[in-house]
């Protein structure tokens, strides 16, 4: 009686795997190929929350979607829109009536922490006055000092301040 060895395939794990790949390979491509959908387009969602403030006419298709599928999301979107617009038109006439509606709504955590601040709320609607220059200093200020940080001394921070303003 011979005793018969098994064979072993003697070259190497990669030229055995393309060899399969090549011959099993196509066929999953083909069943990948009838099986997939085609992708709706994702959006981020600060794409989305911007084109709930501003409707615009591009997105209408997606937003009317949208609030098709979720009148919460139609709701919260109008509340949105209106606290957007009493901010940007400065109309404190129309602040009871949406922190009322907020308050009833998915904003009610965002109307009670506006309440708190009620009075300095209004004032930014009625006074003429804002700290967008200073903040805007305090913003260019930031950058250098987070440019430089670990690289220089407090001295030549200071240089590189005065030189800037």
């Amino acid at each position: 009686m011979r005793h018969r060895r098994p064979r072993r395939f003697a070259g190497r794990p990669h030229t055995l795997r393309d060899w399969l790949q090549k011959q099993y390979g196509r066929k999953r491509e083909r069943v990948k190929q009838r099986t997939a959908r085609p992708r709706q387009p994702r959006i981020s969602p600060r794409k989305a929350t911007w084109d709930l403030l501003k409707e615009p006419p591009q997105a209408k298709p997606f937003l009317d979607e949208l609030y098709r599928r979720s009148p919460q999301i139609a709701a919260l979107a109008q509340t949105a829109r209106e606290f957007f617009r009493i901010i940007r038109q400065r109309d404190a006439a129309a602040w009871p009536e949406w922190q009322q509606s907020a308050a009833a709504g998915s904003l009610a955590g965002f109307a009670k922490h506006l309440r708190r601040d009620e009075a300095a709320f209004l004032a930014a609607l009625q006074q003429p006055w804002s700290n967008g220059p200073v903040e805007g200093q305090v913003h260019r200020l930031k950058l250098i000092k987070r440019s430089m940080y670990g690289r220089a001394s407090f001295d030549l921070l200071r240089i590189r301040v005065l030189r800037a303003a």
